[in-house]
């Protein structure tokens, strides 16, 4: 079966728009990439491969995926078959609000793969009452909250803490380069350039990037650009004129990179998103 992906925004869920993505995904592994909210999914057939932290993990119909804020990560399919999932991303403020835990900042997951099929079976029904259209704000809010407060009791580990997993020059550089290429997105300068201005060499720069980010400085660029593009297009922004805004040399490339990252083209994330948002209706 063809490669497929739809996105779903919702909006008004305890004020906080909710991307939803339902995709079956057969050859292809998505890029290195991470995201701003948390990502909670299913399989709903086959088995997805999955690397998160250094690790490589599997996930089948039985299984919860999450990953945190942040987290580079990629993903594709485990064997030839390919497999299907569907996903959806609460912003960590949703999470915060449902953790048991006095002043916590965001609830931890220690193992991105959750074995719990009843849990695993309560995200595939949600996500599917979320997908539906019109459903009310009572129902709809109740079941997300209710889905994500049993989550974070049955499997929180403590709460995410801003430990550094690389030594403080590694994260500085990281910083001031990922700063550096955001400000310069159209024009990115090179390797030595930036290496030059922080006095390192330019392997250690890309060491330190990889060790830091989970992926070397043009990957992160590239994502980058996606997400600002992701935000053109939500508000409207044609896929063409995107492109040159975010600084990709032609629409082919933004769309190569958009799938790779999200799995969908540019034109079809933004038909999804200009769908929307879909409000959930109120009394």
């Amino acid at each position: 079966m063809p490669d497929r992906a739809v996105w779903t925004r919702v909006a008004g869920v305890q004020g906080f728009p909710l991307d939803l993505l339902t995709a079956r995904i057969g050859r292809r592994h998505y890029a290195p990439h991470a995201h701003d909210e948390y990502a909670i999914g299913v399989c709903t057939e086959g088995v997805e491969s999955i690397r998160y932290r250094g690790e490589r993990h599997r996930s089948g119909p039985g299984g919860v995926v999450v990953l945190e804020p942040g987290e580079p990560h990629t993903g594709g399919p485990a064997d030839a078959h390919g497999f299907s999932y569907l996903a959806f991303y609460p912003a960590g403020e949703l999470l915060r609000g449902v953790a048991p835990y006095a002043g916590a900042r965001a609830p931890h997951f220690v193992d991105p793969v959750i074995e719990d099929d009843v849990l695993a079976a309560r995200v595939r029904a949600v996500h599917r009452m979320l997908s539906r259209p019109g459903v009310e704000a009572l129902e709809g809010e109740s079941a997300l909250l209710s889905l994500l407060g049993v989550l974070v009791r049955r499997h929180a580990r403590g709460t995410a803490v801003a430990e550094p997993r690389a030594d403080p020059v590694a994260a500085w550089i990281a910083r001031a380069v990922s700063a550096r290429l955001a400000d310069e997105l159209t024009g990115p300068p090179g390797l030595g350039e930036m290496a030059a201005d922080l006095g390192v060499s330019r392997y250690r720069l890309l060491r330190a990037f990889r060790e830091v980010m989970g992926m070397p400085p043009y990957a992160w660029l590239a994502q980058h650009r996606v997400w600002r593009a992701r935000a053109l297009l939500d508000g409207g922004a044609r896929p063409a004129e995107v492109a040159t805004l975010v600084g990709f040399a032609d629409q082919a490339h933004l769309t190569r990179w958009f799938r790779r990252v999200l799995g969908v083209t540019p034109g079809a994330y933004r038909n999804s998103v200009q769908d929307g948002p879909r409000p959930v209706p109120r009394d």
